[in-house]
């Protein structure tokens, strides 16, 4: 993965063009992912990843570009997702998904 400094980053990064289509996978992502594939998925489209309804949601954002986050909890983790378009000179390219664990008491600082 370039840009260096992503390949071993702590959480998972994955990018896909406007079409869906897995274009890279940093460290963290191939191993989220080594069950369903791992590094192997690049080339393939992100879509067939996601049951419904997400799979719906996620085209619909692949279509018309918007940040997306959630929070999402798995085997008692959570896991903060955020989905946001990246641009080349420009003009929309795809997505970037970046999922990185939250910890279960996460401070909520105010700042003025």
């Amino acid at each position: 993965m370039n840009p260096k400094w992503a390949k071993e980053f702590g959480a998972a990064i994955t990018i896909c063009d406007a079409d869906g289509i897995i274009l890279e996978m940093n460290d963290r992502a191939a191993q989220n992912f080594a069950a369903s594939g791992g590094r192997q998925l690049i080339g393939s489209n992100v879509l067939d990843c996601h049951p419904e309804p997400a799979r719906s949601r996620l085209a619909q954002i692949l279509q018309e570009p918007r940040v997306n986050v959630y929070i999402t909890e798995k085997q008692g983790v959570h896991h903060l997702v955020y989905q946001a378009p990246w641009f080349e000179d420009g003009c929309y390219a795809g997505l970037v998904e970046i999922i990185m664990d939250v910890p279960q008491n996460i401070p909520h600082v105010i700042r003025d």
